[in-house]
């Protein structure tokens, strides 16, 4: 019987030695992971003191406050100039703090004159259910509920607002974090449907972001293959994965939820890019938006125009050429640069 199912797994997905480690990884969370952990709620919290510049993301995860500021982040004394009027937030992603996921972006973005901001969200730890990854080092942020991030989101751009004067800003969200942006905008008042003159967000940039689920590359479909036979491994995957990679999975209900009635909202720009090297948000085509009534939508593959540039998900951040999109679709007025990595 096993072989028989372990045979039709590699043969329908293709996907071989995945089989063992999903299997692993499963077990291993039920014997970690406290029952009841799904139901703790995660925490925003501000970042502190200040961390250095970093050019890779391994480069970043190794430096000992995963807690601090992004070089050039959270200067609440920032006022928007003229021309660039709207404070930037930047949004994290999955397991990773906002220093470790922006601490080669943010000085950029203040370089070329943008008040830029970035909290930490979802904070949710291991014990608390946050999945696997979050018992490694600043591994417990962006664990929760990409809904309850989206809220924390929200009162931290208020809080932006407030500070600033500013009447919007642009949201910039890496993996995790455009899905919390979009999240942000279509249910907890980043954006104004009947009036999008009062929406709170002018500019979405997503990179590398799960719009639309991620079949991480073949395991969603896995888990499918042993429910069909019988085999129930949804609540050790679960706890593996905590509550923002179940919320990420395509077809989830806060994918399907987040989806519903089309991709974008009235008034806001988005400009997607993405990458072919993508090995977490599968198929990297998926991430891509469909631009409805009253919103415009660019959608990038940075390889095209830069074939040398094989960034992958983790690192996307880092890479200059994502890093002049990005800033092109914040209005700076910057070449798309190429750099082989």
């Amino acid at each position: 019987m096993r072989n028989r199912l372990r045979s039709r797994l590699i043969r329908s997905r293709r996907i071989g030695s995945t089989v063992v480690t999903a299997v692993s990884a499963a077990l291993l969370a039920a014997a970690l992971l406290a029952p009841t952990a799904d139901a703790v709620t995660s925490v925003g919290a501000d970042p502190v003191d200040s961390g250095p510049l970093q050019s890779n993301f391994r480069a970043a995860a190794r430096f000992s406050n995963p807690e601090a500021n992004p070089p050039g982040a959270n200067n609440w004394a920032c006022r928007p100039s003229a021309a660039h009027p709207r404070p930037v937030v930047l949004v994290h992603g999955t397991w990773e703090s906002a220093y470790q996921t922006w601490a080669g972006f943010a000085p950029v973005l203040a370089r070329h004159g943008f008040c830029v901001f970035a909290p930490n969200l979802g904070i949710l730890s291991a014990s608390d259910g946050g999945g696997i990854p979050a018992r490694q080092h600043g591994g417990e942020y962006g664990a929760g509920h990409v809904d309850e991030s989206s809220a924390q989101l929200g009162a931290f751009v208020d809080r932006v607002l407030r500070a600033t004067g500013a009447r919007q800003v642009d949201l910039v969200g890496h993996s995790q974090g455009g899905v919390i942006a979009r999240g942000y905008l279509k249910f907890h008042g980043g954006a104004d449907v009947s009036n999008p003159q009062r929406n709170k967000v002018s500019h979405v940039v997503t990179m590398v972001a799960t719009n639309h689920g991620t079949t991480m590359n073949g395991l969603v479909g896995l888990e499918n293959d042993l429910q069909a036979v019988g085999i129930d491994v949804s609540s050790e995957v679960g706890a593996a994965s905590g509550p923002a990679g179940a919320d990420q999975q395509v077809g989830s209900a806060f994918i399907t939820r987040l989806n519903r009635g089309g991709d974008t909202l009235p008034g806001i720009g988005y400009t997607v890019l993405t990458t072919i090297y993508d090995e977490v948000s599968t198929p990297y085509t998926a991430t891509f938006l469909t631009a409805g009534p009253g919103a415009r939508v660019e959608n990038t593959v940075i390889q095209n125009g830069c074939a040398g540039d094989h960034t992958e998900h983790t690192d996307f951040t880092y890479s200059p050429r994502a890093q002049s999109l990005a800033l092109r679709g914040l209005g700076a007025d910057v070449a798309a640069v190429c750099v082989a990595r």
